[in-house]
């Protein structure tokens, strides 16, 4: 039968490719939100039985973005500790974002029932998050705002012809927190200046040369990562979002073959039934080619995630020859330490060689000077006998 086909066919199709453990952690994406600003921070979470202290939820800096639906015109903030979901915080003209010291900001969102707090490496990314924040709550209270005209413009008739009040639709109120919740977590910021190179490295340049150049590499296959880990995140929604579309056709599917059982059942609109056998038999047929296409998307998209762990491995050996070019530096530097031991200490026994020699000298000067005298006291000698 038509609904065993179509609930055979996504059952297969969703334990071969739509793996949950492919998709389960990206539901919260809509096949309409973008990434439309993102940056890195350290995450924290109010105590929810104290409503003071901070909590972080993630170990290290994570990226936070912004993600914007272009078709309900909604702004959210999402953030992912691997494969953790630890932000999901959708704007509303109610939030506040509060600076309470120079690199750590916060604000609560009323409907998550928690206030989340960032701490950033800098000054300016903070201002920066504080910035977007502000233009996406002015932007979301602009959208609110159309939004509840389209409602009055289209209450306006049938309250005209009813002649009875219409309500006014409730909208949520967000809580900033109190003056304990925006206390600001100790996080200390353990950032040492690099040390530059100094002019004893010059003998070695073309080691340096090397490892700038691998150091570019890494930092073009981070970058390529970054961009295959987004493309990653949004054909991931895609395919949440096509396996909604499956069951909804799933659905159809099971109600058209209720219909058709329907119409069998009536010997007298024979024809009729003819017929829509045939539309029926188009919709499957449509249905199976929109199938198709999405089966080769999805090989499409595993392609991609194949590429995305080969230049994981990629990135992973250029790490390694990079340690590698730093510890040969690191030796060359030892060597170039003792070759000027030596060479200070061969300086310092020229120097005193020198001294000796002059020394001698002096006394050599003086002694020919005395073999002078004798030889003219000499010479005057015979000279008088």
């Amino acid at each position: 039968m038509l609904a065993t086909y179509w609930t055979q066919l996504v059952n297969n199709l969703c334990a071969t490719v739509l793996h949950p453990s492919h998709v389960h952690d990206f539901n919260f994406l809509s096949f309409r939100e973008q990434p439309i600003f993102s940056t890195r921070a350290h995450v924290f979470q109010i105590d929810p039985n104290t409503k003071k202290n901070w909590v972080p939820t993630s170990k290290h800096a994570v990226t936070v973005s912004y993600f914007y639906d272009s078709t309900r015109n909604v702004y959210r903030i999402i953030s992912l500790d691997g494969s953790k979901a630890i932000i999901n915080s959708t704007i509303t003209p109610n939030m506040t974002f509060t600076k309470t010291s120079q690199k750590f900001g916060q604000w609560a969102d009323s409907r998550a029932n928690t206030v989340y707090g960032l701490g950033f490496s800098s000054e300016h990314h903070l201002s920066k998050f504080a910035e977007k924040f502000q233009e996406f709550k002015e932007a979301a209270r602009l959208a609110k705002e159309k939004s509840q005209e389209k409602m009055e413009l289209t209450s306006t008739p049938s309250q005209e012809s009813a002649g009875g009040d219409i309500q006014s639709p409730l909208t949520p109120e967000s809580i900033n927190g109190t003056d304990d919740e925006r206390a600001t977590p100790e996080v200390t910021q353990n950032s040492e200046p690099r040390a530059e190179p100094t002019q004893n490295a010059l003998p070695f340049t073309h080691s340096s040369t090397i490892s700038k150049h691998w150091e570019a590499e890494l930092a073009t296959l981070k970058g390529n990562n970054a961009k295959l880990t987004a493309a990653l995140l949004e054909s991931t929604a895609n395919v949440k979002q096509w396996k909604q579309q499956l069951a909804a056709y799933q659905e159809e599917a099971e109600r058209l073959h209720k219909r058709v059982t329907e119409l069998e059942c009536v010997s007298s609109q024979a024809n009729a039934v003819h017929t829509h056998k045939t539309e029926l038999n188009q919709t499957i047929q449509e249905l199976e080619s929109t199938l198709k296409k999405k089966e080769e998307e999805i090989e499409r998209l595993k392609q991609e995630i194949d590429n995305a762990r080969e230049l994981q491995a990629q990135r992973d050996s250029l790490t390694q020859k990079l340690q590698e070019v730093e510890i040969r530096n690191k030796d060359l530097e030892g060597q170039l330490s003792d070759l000027e031991q030596r060479l200070e200490k061969s300086q310092n026994e020229q120097e005193a060689f020198r001294n000796n020699l002059k020394t001698l000298l002096e006394i050599l000067d003086g002694k020919i000077f005395e073999l002078t005298e004798l030889r003219d006291n000499l010479a005057k000698l015979i000279e008088c006998s």
